[in-house]
């Protein structure tokens, strides 16, 4: 399994709700289109109101390069940082855990 957490920080509230469109449009065609994406968990932060965090877990590292290639994808990655102050990105190496393989 490949994985990554992604921290986002938006500018404003404005931005965060356009922003929050944004994924929204987008995770329907995650959901429909991409088998080998097997998590793609948008969550807020509590007493943060302007940062999101994103958990995404993949079949392996051939699936989340199919899911970067998407259109839906690309779309997303273009448009978001019109909204965004801040950006960090976590890469994961699963260890251990309930409901995986490891």
């Amino acid at each position: 399994m490949f994985g990554l957490v992604v921290r986002f920080t938006c500018e404003d509230q404005a931005s965060a709700e356009a922003f929050d469109r944004l994924v929204a449009a987008t995770v329907g065609k995650i959901r429909d289109n991409e088998p080998g994406t097997l998590v793609y968990a948008v969550n807020r932060v509590e007493g943060e109101p302007l940062q999101r965090v994103f958990y995404e877990l993949y079949r392996d590292r051939a699936a989340f390069e199919a899911h970067e290639a998407q259109e839906h994808t690309k779309k997303f990655l273009d448009e978001r940082e019109q909204y965004l102050s801040a950006t960090e990105v976590d890469w994961l190496t699963l260890q251990t855990g309930k409901g995986t393989a490891g």
